[in-house]
């Protein structure tokens, strides 16, 4: 596992634009209602990982986890002396060659890092360095072909259905300090206002969860793989003030981003 930790920092110091995410802390983190809205697959390379209301999931150092697009989910990441992470968002498009057999209904698949998974996510790490972004979504499939033929097939399920409100929030993640409305997301959808309004409804939501949601999640993730400055991320993500954006980021998350960001520095 340490030669994975060592390979994904090199890379994220190397590139800004990487196919993967890289979480770490050297102090516990606890994360209420982390959204998750593509299909997720975490690769736990030290430290412990627990998912759920009672922490019910345990991902010890060494294994993966595949958590389904379909829920918020209680997270905390506990370090021995550190815990490390590899995280990689997938497409729903990624899962198109299991159309025939998916159901959605799987929440998530859990298993060990062997050799061959260990191998392959390395030359995933390595590629990434040169690898142009048209070519990412065939070194997903190949991660994915990988788990699934290793006895994971229940992996084929893991993706839920891509709902409107998914559809959204993909939208205004392309722009997220944009100044979203009802008006202006109906147009990207080439629907009217009021259709919008009651297909959203239908959903239990509307466009201003929507716009938060998305926003916060794209706070949290700053918070987590950046050390920019936490007023520098509230304005990135659409926030007119630090005080605002910390109030709001601790109502969904349960933590102030001050106090997310302590849990990164050593001895913090």
């Amino acid at each position: 596992m340490q030669e994975l930790i060592k390979l994904a920092r090199e890379a994220q110091r190397e590139n800004g634009t990487l196919p993967f995410s890289v979480y770490s802390s050297y102090k516990e983190q606890r994360i209420l209602n982390a959204p998750i809205t593509k299909p997720l697959l975490i690769f736990v390379l030290a430290g412990v990982k627990q998912l759920g209301q009672r922490d019910e999931i345990v991902c010890p150092t060494g294994t993966f986890l595949f958590l389904s697009n379909t829920s918020d989910i209680n997270m905390r990441n506990i370090p021995g002396d550190e815990y490390f992470a590899v995280l990689i968002e997938f497409e729903f498009s990624d899962f198109d060659r299991f159309k025939n057999k998916r159901g959605g209904n799987q929440r998530y698949v859990q298993g060990a890092i062997d050799e061959a998974l260990g191998k392959t996510l390395k030359q995933y790490i390595e590629w990434s360095l040169y690898a142009p972004r048209a070519l990412w979504p065939l070194r997903r499939e190949e991660l994915l072909q990988l788990i699934y033929l290793s006895g994971y097939d229940e992996v084929s399920n893991i993706v839920g259905h891509p709902s409107l409100s998914h559809q959204l929030h993909d939208i205004v993640s392309e722009n997220i300090a944009a100044d979203w409305n009802v008006g202006r997301l109906a147009e990207k959808l080439a629907v009217s206002e009021s259709t919008l309004h009651r297909r959203l409804k239908a959903e239990g939501t509307g466009i201003k969860s929507i716009v938060s949601r998305a926003r916060l999640s794209q706070g949290l993730f700053l918070v987590q793989t950046t050390m920019d400055p936490i007023g520098r991320i509230a304005e990135r993500c659409g926030y007119q003030s630090q005080s605002r954006f910390t109030d709001r980021f601790k109502q969904q998350f349960g933590i102030t981003p001050r106090e997310l960001r302590k849990t990164r520095e050593p001895g913090g």
